[in-house]
């Protein structure tokens, strides 16, 4: 959630309280907004979170997008982990076809109890590190292109 837990990989019931970002503050109060009226309105309501989504019609914003045009731009990428490679950032890239299947298995089910709102990461439950993503993108472009990338 753009929060400051730094436990991976994320639960549900992980606390996210201190979001560090004006979009995670955004996230955390739409999904008090869904809890208040599900309990106010008796509304089923199920709220989704999903992570670092990749597949065709991807983002452009998305870090595979950004990297990859940074390459071919001659630009450096900024790597936010202060280079601190021991604890290196982690990010759960899901393909968007697993996030389909998780909204379609759902769909059916809406929550129930007094309060009909529950809350599911929707993930491939196996972080990666950033490095590690980094060095794929640059093994993969160097494949493509028949020349070292780094």
């Amino acid at each position: 959630m753009g929060g400051a837990n730094k436990k991976v990989p994320f639960e549900e019931t992980d606390f996210v309280d201190n979001p560090v970002s004006l979009y995670a503050s955004t996230k955390k109060s739409n999904e008090l907004m869904a809890h208040t009226y599900s309990h106010l309105y008796n509304i089923p309501a199920t709220g989704l979170r999903f992570f670092t989504v990749y597949g065709p019609m991807g983002r452009p914003d998305m870090a595979y997008f950004g990297f990859a045009d940074k390459y071919f731009a001659g630009e450096p990428i900024k790597i936010f982990n202060n280079g601190d490679f021991e604890n290196d950032l982690y990010r759960d890239f899901t393909y968007i076809d697993d996030i389909v299947e998780g909204i379609e298995r759902l769909l059916s089910n809406a929550p129930e109890g007094d309060v009909q709102h529950k809350i599911f990461n929707i993930g491939n439950n196996s972080p990666e590190k950033l490095m590690t993503f980094i060095t794929t993108l640059e093994k993969c472009l160097g494949n493509a292109l028949g020349k070292e990338v780094e």
